[in-house]
């Protein structure tokens, strides 16, 4: 076992209100990705587990007052946001440990930013317009006291991904807990151990009744598939990759449930000719070193004038090479492991396609080389592609790892159609001198979140998701908070 094997209690899953093992007893490894070693085990979720947790989670919504007890929901998430800060420091060094985050980001986006997230939602629901009242309506002659309410859509299956599941984990079970919901939750197999931990602080720090939250861990995918197709699930909420989400809408479809899906991206970082381009390439290279690259919203395709783009790659290059990819736990690290050696391989074919397909790096390129504990870690340099146009596939394709791809622009409208031309909408940014003409071409840009000028859209109030291939749907905000919600009206027939 490695010597940052974390102190938390074991990984259990919980299951109507009882933190357990598997009931076959079986159970996978956890690897730490920065060095490859184990430091903890899961338990592996059986077809009789997980169908035990969607049977608590539909008859704590029906037989239980949760869905109408807000006072209850806005107790128990509060107790939830004290305990989360209570064990902040356990949590974050889990986080690095299991995920592979740098530290200096659980500060952040990778667990007090997600934090607040509870305490935000509680106050939301407390404040929130459950009922509106539309006044009196009159059909032929029929007067009617007509009222909106916003009621609870029911049993939520959460399925998150590995790569910030603080973040994502909270941005689901947060609002759904809020809105009335109940919850089956289901992490990425690489980092279960953070989803037990939610599990257990709900179990020991909170009055959620059993069967409102659980939280099962199937190593394999085909165990967890009945939370798409099971008619007891009213909505799956799932973050994680294209192919997978169109999976989920279709074994979802037979029983017409309600879906959310937050899925991948390639989105772009468009310079114009009035920027600072060396100073905008730089900060996109930073943006996609950031954890790996591992983020969906990453702007991993940089758009250049063409007169500066040898500057730019040179700038670009000079950056990623300065970060390089260094151990999590120090304190001053942006660029940690990928999480896993089948992402690693997947990125190194990527960065093999670039060569095959013309390009050139400018940095990187290869599989990082560490020493001493980091040797068996999940590495990969920092990468700048250059060479190629936006056909190519490392420009088209979500590669998910530290790869910037740096491509050439003719003007503001050719920029905008570089960065149309993509399957997915997820997010971009824009630099200009001009805000005026930043914000113009911003307006242009088919997708869910833009940053223009430095601008940081992420928020616990920020609506966020995207356009096209790269979802269905918001989260956070007050429209992620919606997502849970049903809209019934009501009519009062009135003399």
């Amino acid at each position: 076992m490695s010597t940052r094997t974390p102190t938390n209690p074991p990984a259990r899953q919980l299951v109507d209100g009882k933190l357990t093992e598997a009931s076959d007893g079986a159970t996978y490894p956890i690897l730490n990705p920065a060095t490859g070693q184990e430091i903890g085990v899961a338990p592996d979720s059986t077809a009789d587990d997980v169908e035990a947790a969607i049977a608590a989670a539909r008859r704590a919504f029906d037989e239980t007052d949760w869905s109408t007890n807000l006072e209850l929901r806005v107790r128990c998430l509060r107790q939830l946001h004290t305990a989360l800060v209570d064990n902040a420091e356990l949590m974050r060094a889990l986080t690095t440990a299991e995920v592979g985050a740098p530290a200096m980001l659980t500060s952040g986006p990778q667990y007090d930013a997600p934090v607040e997230t509870v305490r935000w939602v509680a106050d939301l629901a407390e404040s929130y317009a459950w009922e509106t009242d539309l006044g009196i309506g009159e059909v032929m002659g029929v007067r009617s006291r007509r009222t909106v309410r916003r009621e609870p859509i029911g049993v939520v299956a959460a399925i998150t991904p590995w790569n910030f599941p603080n973040q994502i984990n909270l941005s689901k079970i947060a609002p759904a807990l809020a809105a009335g919901c109940t919850v089956v939750l289901k992490p990425a197999p690489d980092t279960p151990w953070l989803a037990a931990e939610l599990g257990r602080l709900a179990v020991e720090c909170t009055d959620m009744p059993a069967g409102v939250f659980n939280v099962v861990m199937p190593r394999d995918n085909s165990v967890a598939a009945v939370l798409a197709s099971d008619p007891r699930i009213d909505l799956v909420s799932f973050t994680g990759s294209t192919n997978t989400g169109r999976a989920i809408a279709a074994a979802a479809a037979p029983t017409l449930k309600k879906i959310f899906l937050e899925l991948g991206g390639k989105s772009a970082a468009i310079v114009l000719d009035d920027a600072d381009v060396a100073a905008a390439a730089s900060m996109a290279a930073f943006s996609v070193a950031v954890h790996a690259g591992q983020g969906c919203a990453l702007t991993t395709r940089l758009l250049v004038p063409r007169e500066s783009y040898d500057a730019a790659v040179e700038s670009a290059a000079g950056t990623m090479a300065m970060l390089g990819a260094n151990d999590p736990a120090d304190g001053g690290t942006v660029c940690g492991p990928v999480i896993s050696q089948v992402q690693r391989d997947r990125i190194k074919g990527y960065l093999d396609l670039a060569l095959e397909e013309g390009g050139r790096f400018a940095t990187g390129g290869s599989v990082a080389v560490q020493t001493g504990e980091l040797e068996g870690g999940f590495w990969i340099e920092p990468t700048v592609i250059a060479g190629l146009d936006n056909t190519a596939r490392v420009a088209r394709e979500e590669i998910f790892g530290p790869v910037l791809v740096v491509i050439p622009h003719d003007g503001d409208d050719d920029a905008v159609a570089i960065a149309n031309d993509s399957e997915f909408g997820l997010s971009g940014s824009v630099e200009s001198g001009d805000p005026a003409r930043a914000h113009a071409v911003a307006r242009r840009i088919r997708t869910g979140t833009m940053g223009v000028n430095g601008g940081q859209w992420f928020g616990v109030d920020a609506p966020f998701g995207g356009y096209k291939q790269s979802g269905i749907g918001r989260e956070m905000g007050v429209a992620g908070f919606e997502e849970y919600l049903e809209i019934k009206t009501i009519a009062e027939g009135v003399k």
